[in-house]
């Protein structure tokens, strides 16, 4: 199994409505693009200083399935959304059993 983590710490001044519309897209992949095990999305609810606004936890078969997911059109629609409203963005992608 292959983990897939990211979190996007939003520009100061992006809007309510851009993210959700973020929110909303990242929820929608799964309907869109295939061999996606399992896919958990939310906004942060601490609000800590170290904290970021939105982070994805999905899990994939194996490193294909992951680069299937990646170069889907439909995501990349979703990441250029992602870069113009984040500041930052990090990821971890590890294999577990």
């Amino acid at each position: 199994m292959l983990t897939h983590i990211v979190c996007w710490k939003y520009k100061p001044g992006t809007t309510a409505e851009q993210r959700e519309e973020h929110l909303s897209r990242l929820r929608a992949l799964p309907d869109l693009i295939p061999h996606i095990k399992s896919f958990e999305v939310g906004a942060d609810i601490l609000k800590l200083e170290r904290s970021f606004d939105t982070g994805l936890v999905a899990e994939y078969s194996d490193r294909a399935a992951l680069d299937f997911y990646t170069d889907h059109p439909e995501h990349q629609k979703v990441v250029a959304l992602g870069k113009q409203i984040a500041e930052k963005v990090v990821s971890v992608d590890f294999l577990s059993d």
